[in-house]
């Protein structure tokens, strides 16, 4: 159990010290829940901090369960969901890149992503359960040609865990919990309030 998402990026960084000031190591927290966790990792390595745009799609019946993701430029979906009609997949996917580019346009404003290109990058969110979002995260990364990407997570599903880790671009997979009970997130967080995009914009700054 994690105080909450500072706690587990400080905890998370103890396992990463080996990439401490090193100018080719970048950290890419996905927001908003894994920004505080990628910035106590930044700051106690003295590393520079970047995003990476991505958002789950819900079931229509149980909007926290992920049937896939979507950032900007790609997706990962689920290769079967019972009673999800293309049609719903198709339109959820616009508004959610709707969402993403306002997004894009509030955290970055005039500032140019950095370049990822022949970076190991460690990529954070502050717990995984199907792994959806992480998984079009890296795919999106994997599009700018890093050197190397290692993923950092507080907590992970074991079955996440497994599909993160056996992924030919993933260098290394550390986790701090596995639990065998793994039902939500948040159940590991005593503080899991939702992070703020005024929040986000802060520590990025």
């Amino acid at each position: 159990m994690f105080i909450n998402r500072e706690q587990a990026g400080s905890l998370l960084a103890d396992e990463l010290l080996i990439y401490k000031n090193n100018k080719d190591v970048v950290v890419v927290a996905i927001p908003r829940g894994g920004v505080p966790v990628g910035y106590e990792i930044a700051k106690k390595l003295n590393l520079p901090l970047e995003i990476v745009l991505s958002k789950k799609i819900g079931h229509p019946f149980n909007k926290e369960y992920a049937i896939g993701a979507v950032t900007l430029k790609s997706k990962s979906l689920n290769e079967f969901i019972e009673g999800v009609t293309a049609h719903y997949i198709e339109s959820e996917i616009k508004r959610i890149r709707e969402v993403l580019t306002n997004r894009y346009k509030l955290y970055y404003g005039d500032r140019i992503p950095m370049n990822l290109q022949n970076k190991t990058v460690i990529v954070v969110d502050d717990g995984v359960a199907t792994g959806r979002t992480l998984l079009s995260s890296i795919d999106l990364i994997k599009k700018e040609n890093p050197a190397n990407i290692v993923v950092a997570l507080p907590v992970s599903s074991i079955a996440a865990f497994n599909t993160i880790n056996e992924l030919p671009i993933v260098k290394e997979t550390i986790c701090l919990l596995t639990p065998k009970n793994f039902r939500a997130v948040g159940q590991f967080y005593k503080d899991f309030r939702q992070v703020s995009d005024e929040k986000v914009i802060q520590l990025l700054k």
